[in-house]
Formats: structure tokens, C-alpha cells, sequence
């Protein structure tokens, strides 16, 4: 047998770990694990991917040529610096591919997405935390945080599974202290759920700067995660970077023609967003009730919070013997949290009233 050599950082990359969509026994689950949209899409959309689907023998247009243009024109951009991918995780990947390597660093903030420290080790760089405050992005703590070796900045805003955000004149302050060569990415993957003046996904920032990159993704507010379906807005250089990397068949032909009438299904997202506005502001007074720390959340999920990770790990798994499929979060480093998506009011209120017979209430 031959002795295979991987490229550093492979071997040593930790594995993603999904969030479970199956309980124990026979009990139909409620699956309030993955930040999914409990509406699903909406029937344009469904209706678009089954006719798209009686072609599927034939290769996608390979550059997403109107699935840009119908992004563009629903947020007012232009589509030559929107870059499609199989969901924001491969642009992520992408963009750590172009801007990391061995002796890089690649700096997050102390709660971030899981994937920000597996890219950065999968390309033998070094990942790097910067502390938070309040369980929110400290602009402060990244900027001190950066070095000579540090090429990637990656801010989630709002911010997973933490559901806090930081203003536009903070991430705007976070641009404007980055050293030269140093790229800004601004992972907006629940921008859509998110309302007031205070917050903007960093389409100005992008418009301004050749080094700030916005990702976006279809899995959230538009039900499409199981087609894993992203997209990004960057400068021309970075553009023509990406689309060098990127295979030329890399977003499938079903997944455009659903992304593009979701960009045209705006009803469909005021009705998501109306659902879990009002959804979320219940949760968070029913678990508040319960005597259980929730923190602030923007997004379509919350974090519940116990007095100590054993107390966490066992409200988990009575809420799993229930058929509640919620997420711990000790590899987030918040051990003594559990994070609820907002799903349908029925499956909101099993997990609220698993949670009532497990604290004996």
C-alpha cells in the first residue's frame, strides 16, 4: 500500500457537525435545530424547481447569469460582483482558499461560525479568536487582535448562534482599522430577519472597498437549505479571483430557478418574517418564563441558557426523548446554552413545554 500525503491542514481539520433532524422512537419531530424557515418556500418557488427539473440532463448556465440579475434587482446591485455558489459555505471556503494560507492567520470573533476555524486550518492557516462582549462581536478585541500575519476577518452579522449584531457604524469602524491587505468578510446570512436603521448586511462597505466581501444565502428567510444554494457581493478583483476558483457548473440548474422566483416571491418573505417576529418575541417571554437566560436574539433562533452545562446536556436530552430536536453548544464555547430555531407555533410550544416538565414546573 502506498503511503498517501495529504496538503497540511487537511489531516487536522475538526469535522462540521450538522445540526440532528431525527429523534429517538416513532415521535414525528419538531426540528428546531438547524435555523431552518419553518414556512418552507413558497409554491412559485417549488412550482419553478419541479419544472426545472425536467431538464435536469442538460448543464446548468454556468454562470448563474440570471439568478445574479434577479438577486441584483431585488436589493439594488449590480449583478458583475455577485458571485453564486452551493450555499455561502462553498464561497467561505473559497474565500479562504484565495486569501489564507500556511502562516496566515484568520481571525473571528469568539462565537463565530464553526466553519470560519475549519476553512482557516484546511489551508494550513491559523485561526484566531477575538473575545466578545455580551456575548456580541467586540470591535475593539478584533482590531487588537490583528497582527502582520492575520489576512481574513470574518464577522457573522447577526452573528450565529449568539443571535446579537453590531451596528453599521461599528462594522463601518471595523473596515475603516484594517490594515492594507487584510479582507473583511461579513457573513449576513440572517440580514433578512433583521429590522432597523442600525443595521445594514455591508452592501455600502463593499460598494466602497475592494476588500470587503458580503455573503448571503438562500437557506434562511427563503426555505431553500436543502438546496444548498449562497451567494456573495465583492469588488471586481475579487470577483475575477473567485470566479477563477469556483467550478463552472457549481450552482445546479434546479437550485437557480428556485433562487430566482425567490427573488421574486417577496410576499413569501414579508409572511416568513411577519411568522417569526412575532414567533421569536414569544419563545424568548415563554423560556423567560421558565426562569431561563435568553439572551437578545435578531435572528430566527435563540439561545436558552441553564446554570450549568451538565443541567444543559440533560434539558437536551429530555428534550430529544420528547421528539424536541434543539443544539448544544459547547463547541461554541457557550457549554451551558441550548439554541432553538424559530419553528411553527406548535413545535415552539412542545419545546417549551418539555422544557416546563423538565424543570418540574
Amino acid at each position: 500500500m502506498s503511503k498517501l500525503i495529504s496538503r497540511p491542514g487537511i489531516k487536522d481539520a475538526p469535522l462540521y457537525i450538522p445540526g440532528s433532524h431525527e429523534a429517538a422512537g416513532d415521535i414525528e419531530p419538531a426540528i428546531l435545530s438547524a435555523n431552518e424557515n419553518p414556512l418552507g418556500p413558497g409554491a412559485a418557488v417549488i412550482a419553478a424547481y419541479e419544472a426545472a427539473g425536467k431538464h435536469m440532463f442538460r448543464y446548468p448556465e454556468g454562470g448563474a447569469t440570471d439568478l445574479r440579475a434577479a438577486i441584483a434587482k431585488r436589493f439594488n446591485l449590480n449583478a458583475d460582483h455577485i458571485i453564486c455558489g452551493s450555499g455561502s459555505d462553498e464561497l467561505l471556503t473559497f474565500i479562504t482558499r484565495i486569501f489564507a494560507g500556511p502562516g496566515d492567520e484568520v481571525l473571528y470573533s469568539q462565537h463565530g461560525f464553526m466553519m470560519y476555524p475549519i476553512n482557516a486550518i484546511q489551508v494550513g492557516a491559523t485561526p484566531v479568536t477575538a473575545a466578545e462582549t455580551n456575548l456580541t462581536t467586540d470591535v475593539d478585541a478584533l482590531l487588537n487582535a490583528i497582527t502582520d500575519k492575520t489576512k481574513i476577518v470574518f464577522v457573522a452579522n447577526p452573528n450565529n448562534p449568539t443571535g446579537s449584531y453590531i451596528s453599521t457604524t461599528e462594522m463601518t469602524r471595523l473596515a475603516d482599522g484594517l490594515p492594507e491587505g487584510v479582507v473583511l468578510v461579513i457573513d449576513a446570512a440572517y440580514a433578512e430577519y433583521v429590522s432597523g436603521n442600525e443595521y445594514s448586511a455591508g452592501v455600502e462597505l463593499v460598494e466602497a472597498r475592494n476588500n470587503v466581501i458580503m455573503t448571503r444565502t438562500f437557506s434562511k428567510m427563503f426555505g431553500l437549505a436543502g438546496l444548498r444554494l449562497g451567494w456573495c457581493y465583492c469588488s471586481a478583483e475579487v470577483t475575477d479571483l473567485m470566479n477563477r476558483l469556483r467550478g463552472p457548473f457549481n450552482v445546479n440548474a434546479p437550485a437557480q430557478a428556485a433562487g430566482i422566483a425567490a427573488m421574486e416571491d417577496v410576499a413569501h418573505s414579508v409572511k416568513s418574517k411577519m411568522h417569526n417576529d412575532a414567533m421569536l418575541k414569544k419563545l424568548t417571554a415563554d423560556l423567560k418564563a421558565l426562569e431561563l437566560e435568553v439572551p437578545p436574539s435578531v435572528g430566527n433562533f435563540l439561545l436558552a441558557g441553564f446554570k450549568d452545562g451538565e443541567m444543559a446536556s440533560r434539558a437536551y436530552d429530555y428534550m430529544m426523548s420528547k421528539g424536541v430536536i434543539t443544539r448544544v453548544m459547547g463547541g461554541y464555547g457557550l457549554p451551558t446554552y441550548l439554541r432553538l430555531t424559530v419553528g411553527l407555533e406548535e413545535e415552539c410550544q412542545r419545546a417549551v413545554a418539555a422544557l416546563r416538565e423538565f424543570k418540574g414546573l
